[in-house]
């Protein structure tokens, strides 16, 4: 794998973990601490822009949380 593709690879496995520890119900800040990780990552390597619209829906979604509110729900099939 190229060096982007390393680099992307593992951009990819820190937003998965977030969303693994959302989903588990781990703390709040490691949740928040693995997605800046992934943005940190991206703004390094020049991908910034492509992951920070990930990382942004993701973070909204903890401060929806923080407040009591919900995640959005999936739209009906």
């Amino acid at each position: 794998m190229s060096d982007s593709g390393d680099v992307r690879a593992r951009i990819q496995k820190l937003l998965v973990t977030g969303d693994n520890r959302l989903k588990q119900g781990v703390a709040p800040e490691k949740v928040r601490a693995s997605y800046e990780e992934a943005l940190a990552l991206a703004e390094e390597t020049g991908l910034a822009d492509a992951i920070r619209p990930l990382v942004e829906v993701r973070l909204a979604d903890l401060r929806r949380l923080a407040r009591g509110s919900p995640l959005d729900a999936p739209p009906d099939a």
